[in-house]
């Protein structure tokens, strides 16, 4: 009776733990033409589950084991008891990190799965609801004004934006791009975008072929307090 007593008295301390541990992520993959898969099987070291690879937007949401873990893509769930193949595109998640987005890009040079990942942190205690995150993947500098905030952007860099306007609203967007090596601006983009305080912007900065001006995309990420889609 005393051990079913110490049971019951740490199960409320385990769940609380469990429910820590857990992590989502997110999955848009960038640049892929119509020779790339539209699917495939995300290995965590614990399972392996059909994911979706969407070009213009954010998967859906994707639970995740806790802890440091490794990432595969795969094209079909590795054999009961083998491991996942190691050829595979993978990327590490830090014990540290909390809900992520994977971003998979093509890589002709995999044989096993032409493709890579790159993990990025999208803790809510970090990236907050109504704030912007910004990655600049190109070799340009990217500036100008975003609604109520100015945006200044190296090669290759990213940052955090704070909320461009105030509610839920339309606002101005004006940016320009300088050439690796050149002192001259360009015009980039002139338009409007709508804010929604309750959704948090995910935009990359990306090269465009056949164009010297970069592109930009953004992708909305609005959740409900479940962490599932809307």
């Amino acid at each position: 009776m005393r051990f079913i007593a110490l049971l019951i008295c740490l199960f409320p301390l385990i769940a609380s733990a469990q429910e820590k541990g857990s992590r989502t992520c997110r999955l848009i993959f960038l640049g892929a033409s119509e020779k790339d898969p539209e699917k495939l099987h995300l290995h965590d070291g614990i399972k392996t589950r059909e994911v979706d690879l969407p070009r213009l937007n954010l998967s859906k949401v994707y639970p995740l084991p806790g802890g440091a873990i490794t990432l595969r893509l795969l094209t079909a769930p590795p054999a009961e008891g083998e491991p996942a193949n190691p050829a595979a595109p993978s990327a590490t998640v830090a014990e540290t990190l909390g809900d992520i987005y994977i971003l998979v890009s093509p890589d002709p040079t995999n044989k096993t799965v032409p493709a890579r990942m790159q993990v990025i942190d999208a803790g809510a205690e970090r990236f907050k609801n109504g704030q912007m995150l910004w990655y600049n993947l190109t070799a340009h500098e990217v500036g100008g004004q975003v609604g109520k905030q100015k945006l200044a952007m190296k090669s290759r860099s990213k940052l955090i934006l704070e909320a461009p306007a105030d509610k839920n609203e339309d606002y101005n967007v004006n940016l320009s791009f300088r050439i690796a090596g050149k002192k001259d601006l360009y015009p980039l983009c002139e338009t409007r975008w709508v804010h929604r305080p309750a959704s948090r912007m995910v935009l990359f900065i990306v090269n465009e072929p056949g164009s010297r001006a970069p592109r930009v995309l953004g992708f909305p990420d609005h959740r409900e307090e479940s962490g599932k889609n809307p």
